[in-house]
């Protein structure tokens, strides 16, 4: 059904597999992008390793965002001068309804295709803003990330240094343009829904438990007036919210260790 977008999530093990197998001096800069599989306004599957040996231009978005729409027409500019030198421009709809997005895309003339995604989607590619814009290579690795409305001449400077590369080749000395910001992926344990973007593998149920009660008491200190937990859960986009909850976890393991050795002797 194309109103309940099917996202298979347990997909990103592989992702995160084959990354371990690529050659050693891959850059750690240059993840490899999740694998993905979600419904397109179409109705048919649209498969990101389908498009290995091309350049993608992954773009989340909204149709209520007005930044979104705004660089639409320019990601249909791009997609017009390089599609047939090997580039894939495709849009990435989250929390929206289909007939919103199938409206908008018409509306806005878009030339490329449009999947509806969910915050699990977003979540996998270690949440995003809106828009937010991220440059995939040949080789199937992330280059670079571009929160919020970015421009044509950003986006082809970075494109037309990946298209100059061979279909596997990575690109060791690539120069990112416009305000471009690290690439973080989460680890496939940091996608839990107890407490997302912390690995919390190693708590037991009862650890887990104090845990979330600590983060329910913390509050987060991007300005949200949420809990860290709430944050957590509603915002996968929020890294302050993930790097505090990740020196949360660490201050708590120290903790209940030192409780452990006290209760032992």
């Amino acid at each position: 059904m194309l109103g309940t977008t099917k996202i298979h999530v347990n997909l990103i093990v592989v992702a995160f597999l084959a990354a371990a197998f690529l050659p050693i001096c891959a850059s750690e800069n240059h993840p490899a992008a999740p694998t993905i599989s979600v419904p397109d306004i179409s109705g048919h599957e649209l498969d990101l390793t389908s498009y290995r040996g091309k350049v993608v231009v992954l773009n989340f978005w909204v149709t209520w965002c007005e930044p979104c729409r705004a660089e639409i027409p320019e990601l249909v500019e791009l997609q017009t001068r390089y599609r047939d030198r090997g580039l894939a421009v495709i849009g990435i709809a989250v929390e929206d309804d289909l007939t919103s997005v199938q409206a908008a895309c018409k509306q806005l003339n878009i030339n490329y295709p449009v999947a509806l995604g969910d915050k699990k989607l977003s979540a996998v590619f270690g949440g995003v803003g809106f828009p937010t814009t991220f440059v995939i290579g040949r080789d199937g690795r992330i280059y670079s990330k571009h929160p919020g409305a970015t421009n044509l001449r950003v986006l082809e400077d970075e494109v037309a240094q990946l298209l100059a590369t061979s279909d596997t080749a990575q690109l060791t000395n690539f120069r990112p343009a416009g305000k471009s910001e690290p690439v973080e992926l989460p680890t496939p344990a940091e996608l839990n829904l107890e407490v997302p973007g912390v690995d919390i593998s190693q708590l037991n149920a009862t650890q887990l438990a104090d845990f979330k009660i600590l983060l329910e008491k913390e509050q987060c200190n991007c300005g949200c007036h949420r809990t860290l937990l709430q944050c957590l859960k509603e915002d996968s986009a929020c890294h302050r919210a993930r790097k505090l909850g990740r020196e949360e976890l660490e201050k708590f393991r120290k903790t209940d260790t030192l409780r452990s050795q006290n209760q032992i002797h």
